[in-house]
């Protein structure tokens, strides 16, 4: 065997590294195609190309969870599955925080694309900085799985009982007041451009971001806020970090083409954040649970969780089925 067979079999926390960068390969070959090929242009992305490359997304994803059945097993497949399901409806959330940003610093729709592209660059660098701490100190101090348990429990019975809050105030939001303090932000878009050289105050010609640079900013710092309740959960689940991180970025790549599609229906879901505060005090309790009924199967996992989230869609839909989309949402489904 040589020096490469040995690198693509040795393992990478617990995964043959060969595995580890196949999964990289069909996910950066995936934005290539988004950006490269079906996004060369401008154009406003539609609810029906949403939902489409939306579909496409979702698909890969699953393919990928019958890849895991045939490399690691069937468990760690419904694992796979189960974080799937959990992150990507956790992170709907995102949708009106992204949205919201959007149309507070006044981003076109047709540059909204580019900033969701670069920002799952962010999140794929960031995830795993977050899932390989998390998996260290699991690895090294095995209580802390039970600290996540008490947290996600914790979080999902203050879901289950928080006002909404469907105006926050972005203006006077501390990070917008600290970055528009310390950088250098222009007034206008200069088309899809981040940066842009233009003179300051003084005549001196500088390098000024843009507010596009600092939507993007803004959304990979919301994602982090999201990704605190969502790691836990699928650790939760596993604890191996190929799972997590797989299941994670997976999800994460279907919710940002769903976006355009989600972000004129989002009041159809109003239902949903119980169904996610129930998922979340489930696995928080599975940890504890182990020392008196033994581990939950993958497959219950798997179940309960759907279960839960497709009655809190389907909820969410008859119980608002009488309501109108408001102008800008009709005008968006065009």
């Amino acid at each position: 065997m040589n020096a490469l067979e040995t690198f693509f079999l040795a393992e990478f926390m617990g995964t043959a590294t060969w595995l580890w960068l196949s999964f990289l390969v069909l996910v950066f070959s995936l934005l290539a195609f988004d950006l490269g090929v079906l996004h060369r242009d401008n154009k406003p992305i539609g609810v029906k190309e949403s939902l489409m490359l939306s579909a496409g997304y979702i698909t890969a994803g699953l393919l990928f969870s019958i890849w895991v059945w045939y490399q690691k097993g069937g468990d760690s497949s419904l694992d796979y599955l189960t974080g799937f399901l959990i992150e990507k409806s956790l992170s709907i959330d995102n949708v009106f925080v992204m949205a919201l940003i959007f149309s507070f610093l006044g981003i076109p729709r047709e540059y909204q694309h580019k900033v969701l592209f670069w920002g799952i660059l962010g999140v794929i660098v960031l995830r795993a900085l977050m899932i390989g701490l998390g998996a260290v100190l699991i690895h090294r101090f095995e209580w802390i799985l039970y600290v996540f348990g008490v947290f996600l429990v914790v979080t999902g019975i203050r879901m289950l009982f928080a006002k909404v809050d469907d105006h926050p105030d972005l203006a006077n939001n501390f990070l917008v007041r600290f970055l528009r303090t310390h950088l250098r932000v222009t007034d206008q878009l200069h088309g899809q451009r981040f940066f842009v050289r233009q003179p300051d105050r003084h005549g001196k010609t500088v390098l000024w971001a843009t507010p596009l640079l600092l939507a993007l900013i803004l959304i990979e710092c919301a994602d982090v806020v999201f990704a605190v309740d969502s790691v836990p959960a699928i650790f939760a689940i596993t604890q191996d970090p190929f799972i997590i991180y797989t299941s994670n970025i997976f999800a994460i790549l279907g919710l940002r083409a769903l976006y355009f599609a989600l972000a004129a229906l989002i009041h159809r879901f109003a239902y949903l954040k119980y169904a996610l505060a129930l998922v979340l005090v489930f696995i928080g309790s599975k940890i504890f649970l182990v020392g008196f009924i033994g581990k939950i199967p993958a497959a219950i996992s798997l179940g309960v969780t759907l279960g839960l989230l497709a009655g809190g869609v389907l909820l969410s839909l008859w119980k608002t089925r009488t309501e109108a989309a408001t102008p800008a949402q009709a005008h968006d489904e065009k």
